[in-house]
């Protein structure tokens, strides 16, 4: 029988440093309910070499980040503690934007028979976007919680939201998901 999982991506304490301060209270909510229901719960986070070895300077994003952001040293790089991973979590590193980068994510879901993945994260048009498109690529049912995502650009969440997102799985909010687990 599959399951579901939860991926809490790139949660950590200087990307919650860039949002608005009412997101992480829904983070925290969308957390508690899916430990509350037994639901897994995967940490997402970039986590990059000391001396960004892994980093090409081609690459726009990680490629002009100074000398050890995001690395195993850096505390703005730790997954911020209100939604620390607790004993027996999975916390999984990627090196770029999508969830399954640089990293054996899909190993540990098909290991776990999981199938079917919720998304939450920081940012809508980056980790939450790139993830959302590969795992429809790789044959995941994908649900997108709305409001456990947020971009800088607030139009630009709500068209990834509306018009993207829906076309490769579907898209609700944690209240919703909440109510579905709880008559599930």
């Amino acid at each position: 029988m599959s399951r579901t999982a939860l991926l809490l991506m790139d949660l950590q304490v200087s990307t919650l440093s860039r949002v608005a301060e009412d997101y992480l209270a829904r983070a925290v909510e969308t957390l508690e309910i899916a430990r509350a229901t037994g639901v897994p719960v995967i940490h997402v986070a970039v986590q990059l070499r000391r001396d960004h070895v892994d980093a090409h300077s081609r690459n726009k994003i990680f490629g002009s980040l100074p000398a050890g952001v995001f690395t195993e040293d850096d505390p703005a790089g730790a997954i911020h503690p209100d939604v620390a991973p607790a004993d027996g979590e999975i916390v999984v590193y990627k090196n770029r934007v999508s969830a399954f980068a640089g990293n054996n994510l899909q190993q540990i879901l098909a290991a776990q028979d999981i199938t079917k993945l919720v998304l939450a994260g920081i940012a809508t048009s980056g980790v939450v976007l790139s993830t959302t498109l590969q795992a429809a690529d790789l044959d995941y049912d994908v649900t997108v919680l709305a409001d456990a995502c947020v971009d800088p650009s607030p139009a630009l969440h709500e068209t990834l939201i509306t018009d993207v997102f829906a076309r490769r799985g579907r898209t609700t909010t944690i209240a919703e998901w909440a109510q579905e687990l709880a008559s599930a």
